[in-house]
């Protein structure tokens, strides 16, 4: 049986962890630059204020209702995260992460549904005492189906649900643009030919639907009618393609020496990340991004209000490395390049890309690897001192110091878990 483990508002979850004082209010986590509501609490959803909502739209509001909005801590939830995952791997020897709050498990349990409801209870009642998420979980015999049991368990009062043998009526009345890989434009184009509910999509012919759709959509009919059709995939174990580091500014930029630092800020933090992974990149990706030109007319800058303009540089490295220091002497000089004099920058992002494991070097006849060998010594020696001692205890010079580029999180929580000063106390 495959199980679905999805923490309930999790970002909200996780701020109540270390604040009982959040527990029965409306709280609300807010986007990059505390922008818009992306995670809400029961008691806040109970106002019917929709996801996404901005934040500016709702300060009337916070008083009123004594809402209490907290900036998006994103070191905090992936460490709770990786404590949930820890902690389910106790229950499962596949656990297979699908998002920051959600994880697969596949298990194998004798005894019938019986067995399998006391081990989904036994799971929830773990997660919420050894990490302190509430979570709901689902079992079924699909992925897809998970999905289902897993929406139906957050609607009890045990948090749990096992898909039974006979699910048609379920599935009958699920509408079909609520299975989970059905998008909007997809379900409207079912819609048209009659496809309403999952319990159709289930029925319909796999040729049909692969001819009409692609074989995704036929391998979801599949996993609705009980056959695995979707593998499983350790994400743990799989090497990224690419790793990235990205932020919005917390307000708009027109100095080229912050967006050096903005950029030699971000590039460490995926270079970070690249060691992680033991692996080396050959090279990265430069990107910046600006607001509309002033000289544009009303309606272009009504058009690029959102998006702006993009700028971007693609450098290799001499070698694949995994050295912050390298990287930073290659990508700085793209960053002047790049930089235009009077516009505003909104944005900026790093994108590693090539890359080996570092055990298996391609050698070359013409450069030496010293330098750089004992340059990665230096960058995972940092890695180990802020491990230690806590994010940020010590960086390169050209990523700045007082930084007032950085994204705005105003309402910010301590890093309870991943920083020693931010450690709670007691008294």
């Amino acid at each position: 049986m495959i199980g679905l483990v999805d923490g309930n508002n999790f970002y909200v979850s996780c701020e109540r962890i270390f604040d009982p004082t959040l527990e029965g209010r409306p709280v609300a986590v807010l986007s990059n630059n505390d922008g818009c509501v992306i995670s809400r609490s029961y008691e806040f959803k109970a106002l019917d204020i929709p996801m996404g909502t901005p934040y500016f739209k709702l300060r009337d509001q916070e008083k009123r209702h004594g809402i209490i909005f907290r900036s998006s801590n994103y070191e905090l939830y992936g460490d709770i995260s990786r404590r949930v995952i820890e902690t389910l791997s106790r229950f499962a020897l596949q656990v297979e992460q699908y998002s920051i709050d959600e994880a697969f498990i596949h298990v194998n349990i004798q005894g019938g549904s019986d067995a399998l409801l006391d081990y989904a209870k036994m799971i929830r009642k773990t997660v919420l005492q050894w990490v302190g998420i509430p979570c709901g979980v689902g079992f079924a015999q699909t992925k897809t189906l998970a999905k289902i049991a897993n929406h139906i368990a957050k609607k009890t009062s045990d948090g749990v649900f096992i898909m039974p043998a006979d699910n048609s009526q379920i599935l009958h009345e699920l509408p079909v643009e609520e299975v989970w890989g059905v998008g909007r434009r997809t379900a409207e184009g079912l819609n048209r030919i009659g496809i309403r509910t999952a319990l159709q999509l289930a029925s319909t012919d796999e040729n049909r639907l692969r001819k009409a759709y692609g074989v995704t959509l036929a391998r979801t009919a599949q996993e609705l009618r009980g056959k695995q059709a979707i593998g499983f995939e350790n994400y743990g174990e799989t090497a990224s393609n690419s790793i990235s580091c990205t932020r919005s500014f917390g307000s708009p930029v027109t100095e080229v020496t912050a967006i050096e630092e903005a950029a030699s800020y971000y590039l460490s933090r995926a270079a970070e990340k690249l060691r992680k992974q033991h692996l080396r990149a050959a090279g990265a990706n430069i990107f910046l991004q600006h607001y509309p030109e002033e000289h544009l007319s009303d309606e272009a800058r009504r058009l690029w209000s959102y998006s702006g303009g993009i700028t971007s540089a693609t450098v290799a490295f001499d070698m694949a490395t995994a050295a912050t220091s390298l990287m930073l002497k290659a990508v700085q000089p793209k960053i002047r390049g790049l930089f235009v004099n009077g516009r505003r920058y909104k944005k900026a992002g790093i994108i590693l890309y090539g890359f080996e494991p570092e055990e298996q070097r391609q050698g070359d006849l013409f450069i030496s690897t010293e330098k750089n060998d004992r340059l990665e010594k230096a960058s995972k020696a940092m890695d180990a001192i802020n491990r230690k001692f806590g994010k940020g205890k010590i960086f390169t010079l050209s990523e700045g110091i007082e930084r007032p580029w950085a994204m705005k999180r105003e309402m910010l929580s301590p890093c309870y878990t991943t920083k020693w000063d931010s450690i709670p106390t007691v008294r």
